[in-house]
């Protein structure tokens, strides 16, 4: 159970929601058409991205200790429930079995896209622990950015075995070209990476009591936290003038222009729970609001994930 606390499942399972969705969006959305994929690359895939992450999380509680004991000490693992030789070791043990299966990723299809991106993110996730996540803003956008990623990992899957050498490779002119549109995962993407940033930032004021004693600076120390909330709170509110924006105005996503109301109802829905949410950030409520504006920011990411499935699914 201790070993189940300290990975985050739910975080975890996001991210699996977040990497099956994308992959039912670009399958259900090119019947039409052959389209490869391998499910049980594709498996081994969101696994190895899993077990990244879940090593992240037990490396960045392994340098949190002193922090933790006193921001929660009810929920202190290591040293108190594990110690930590073993984190260390579970720690180095999901991060080599996941960087072997991208190494035979890499291996089949003839790529080192999956060695280079799981390589960074074992590094990224380790530094970020150690010393980045102690930097103004630095920290934040690391993890923002690890997370906006998770889409753009499903669309280097299918790049890489859509463009490799077999019969329908889009690098033989005699041979069969597959042509994907993956315009709504870059949106997401880039919606996924500010959402993410406003909750690091969040998460770094619910913390500050703790993080002065691991020598943390973060934006909430320097600027206070009103000041802070209402930098989160302009963040947010490029959510919903980004989307419109690229819904609307931007050529390349012009497939995404003529989508009905059923099938963009998750990113509005998504937009009202940030407004909702700038509303509680601008109001004058303590700091126990804090707690209810991280639940509003990952509310608002799993009803966005949503979009991957009402999208093909209203247009059949």
């Amino acid at each position: 159970m201790h070993f189940i606390r300290i990975i985050r499942p739910l975080n975890l399972l996001v991210m699996a929601l977040a990497m099956c969705g994308a992959w039912y969006y670009i399958m259900a959305s090119n019947a039409f058409q052959f389209v490869r994929s391998n499910n049980l690359d594709f498996a081994l895939l969101v696994i190895s991205t899993l077990m990244i992450a879940a090593a992240g999380n037990i490396i960045n509680d392994y340098f949190d200790v002193r922090a933790d004991r006193i921001n929660r000490p009810e929920r202190l693992i290591i040293t108190k429930h594990m110690k930590r030789r073993w984190a260390i070791l579970i720690h180095w043990l999901l991060n080599g079995v996941a960087f072997l299966i991208g190494a035979y990723l890499s291996f089949k299809y003839s790529s080192l896209w999956f060695v280079f991106i799981h390589l960074i993110s074992i590094n990224l996730l380790w530094f970020y622990s150690l010393l980045l996540k102690k930097k103004v803003l630095i920290g934040n956008l690391i993890i923002a950015a690890l997370t906006g990623t998770i889409p753009l990992l499903v669309v280097v899957f299918f790049k890489v075995s859509n463009s490799s050498s077999y019969d329908n490779s889009e690098f033989l002119p005699e041979s069969w070209t597959t042509s994907i549109d993956f315009s709504l995962l870059y949106v997401l993407a880039g919606l996924s990476f500010i959402q993410n940033l406003c909750r690091e930032i969040v998460k770094d004021l619910e913390d500050i009591k703790g993080d002065k004693h691991i020598h943390v600076t973060s934006l909430g120390m320097i600027i206070g936290n009103r000041p802070t909330l209402v930098v989160v709170s302009l963040l947010c509110l490029m959510l919903p003038v980004f989307t419109v924006m690229l819904l609307v105005h931007w050529t390349p996503f012009h497939t995404l222009q003529a989508l009905s109301w059923p099938q963009l109802a998750p990113i509005y829905a998504a937009g009202i729970l940030n407004l909702v949410f700038i509303g509680l950030a601008c109001s004058k409520q303590g700091t126990e609001k804090l707690i209810w504006l991280d639940y509003l920011l990952k509310s608002t990411l799993l009803i966005g994930i949503m979009s991957c499935i009402t999208i093909p699914y209203f247009s059949l």
